[in-house]
């Protein structure tokens, strides 16, 4: 009698530790913050800055490299880097592109741009296990091929389908309430997507698993090799479905359209917290350091000063925020130690 009086009592006394967990901040809370103080600082000082019109179309201009930078998180939480999404996105876009101009449906040319996209990273899978090299080194090379294989199909221009009378353009250029626009949603629609899947599923879990301690991962019973290629894969898959959206949205693909884009997507993902030693990462983060990039360049031509120079403020962002990374690492890693 006395023993189940007093059994509640652990119970009870376990019930702040769970109530001060579940009012843990998000650990996107820092990159948050100064996203929102960037857009006060300009705010304050170009007022125009903060035209609900300007702020969402700053929204649409990260769309593209924002979805390349999603699949890109997947990438480092596993401790990989692919160097050819600008021109898997290229390649991806000019086939949607050419297929439409040979008179496919736009909407099946745009899955089948999805499609060759997920194909180009199946490449780059299977030659980083097939040669047991880290993806930066298959990507670097595979960056080259794609280029020149994108340039040879589209000839050296610009590739425009005659007919954009169709829905899948309409939808793509479409802006509801003649403000927001769609391919915005669909960036966010993603965005929270690929957050579950990272946080929520067997292949998320696995994914940091193997960027956390591979070895572990390996006597776990996870298959690492496909983990990789499957990695890879959604970053293909991802590339060829930016490419295709943005042929719908822009009405054309030019033949250098993403050839910048890996160090732009890279820096929007460590800026926003995830880290370059794996094990973690945060889509949502992404998306705000996106946000952050996009914000400075839009912030730099409100002040006046030469675009060219928004280049170099990325840079130096990135460079903060690798080390701030590496204090935080080591604050943790003294904080474990003590």
């Amino acid at each position: 009698m006395t023993n189940d009086t007093l059994s509640p009592e652990p119970e009870a006394a376990e019930v702040p530790a769970l109530r001060r967990r579940s009012f843990r901040l998000p650990e996107e809370i820092g990159v948050i913050v100064a996203l929102l103080v960037m857009i006060v600082v300009i705010g304050v000082a170009r007022p125009r800055f903060l035209n609900p019109i300007n702020l969402l179309t700053i929204l649409g201009n990260t769309t593209f490299e924002g979805m390349l930078s999603l699949g890109m998180v997947f990438l480092l939480a596993i401790r990989e880097i692919d160097l050819s999404v600008g021109w898997m996105f290229n390649f991806s876009a000019v086939v949607a592109a050419l297929m439409m101009v040979a008179g496919f449906n736009p909407w099946l040319a745009a899955l089948a741009g999805v499609g060759f996209g997920a194909v180009l990273g199946l490449v780059n899978g299977v030659l980083a296990i097939g040669l047991g090299l880290p993806s930066i080194i298959v990507t670097l090379g595979t960056y080259s091929m794609f280029e020149g294989l994108s340039l040879v199909a589209n000839q050296g221009r610009a590739v425009f389908p005659t007919d954009q009378s169709s829905s899948f353009f309409a939808f793509a250029s479409m802006k509801i309430f003649r403000v927001v626009p769609v391919v915005g949603i669909l960036f966010v629609a993603l965005a929270i997507v690929l957050h579950i899947v990272l946080h929520r599923t067997r292949f998320g879990y696995r994914v940091q698993a193997v960027g956390s301690n591979p070895e572990a991962a390996r006597f776990a019973g996870i298959p690492i090799a496909l983990v990789r290629v499957q990695t890879l894969v959604l970053m293909g898959a991802i590339c060829g479905l930016s490419g295709a959206t943005y042929v719908g949205f822009r009405g054309a693909i030019d033949p250098q359209e993403g050839a910048d884009f890996a160090l732009i997507v890279i820096a929007a993902v460590i800026i926003g917290g995830t880290p370059l030693s794996g094990g973690w990462g945060t889509v949502i983060g992404a998306v705000v350091g996106m946000l952050i990039i996009q914000v400075i360049s839009s912030g730099i031509i409100f002040f006046g000063i030469d675009a060219t120079w928004s280049t170099f403020v990325t840079g130096a962002v990135i460079v903060l925020a690798v080390a701030l990374d590496q204090i935080v690492k080591r604050q943790r890693e003294r904080g474990a130690a003590s």
